[in-house]
């Protein structure tokens, strides 16, 4: 496979993985972080760096308006959840250490 059709299949992938994540608003950030140690802001994150790498100046809000939809504000107040006791206690036990 030639790297630029890599880099389509990749970018068609990241693409994919962020029309997912938006149709599943109900899957919270902490349920993410607690199954599988990355979340929205995670993938936010990765893209402002991956854009830095190459020159590209965007900031984090920026970016998780890429990976979001819209602005963060917006999709908090309409979709996150207050995080149970349980979910936070998994949290805790399981983040990766610093």
């Amino acid at each position: 496979m030639d790297q630029a059709t890599q880099t389509e299949i990749e970018a068609a992938t990241f693409r994919r993985l962020v029309a997912h994540l938006d149709e599943n608003k109900d899957v919270q950030n902490i349920d993410l972080m607690n199954l599988a140690h990355f979340c929205r802001n995670c993938l936010s994150k990765w893209y402002r760096a991956e854009a830095e790498d190459r020159g590209v100046e965007i900031d984090y809000e920026q970016a998780r308006e890429v990976v979001y939809g819209e602005p963060y504000s917006d999709w908090k107040t309409k979709y996150q959840k207050e995080a149970s006791k349980e979910q936070l206690a998994a949290y805790d036990q399981n983040k990766p250490a610093d």
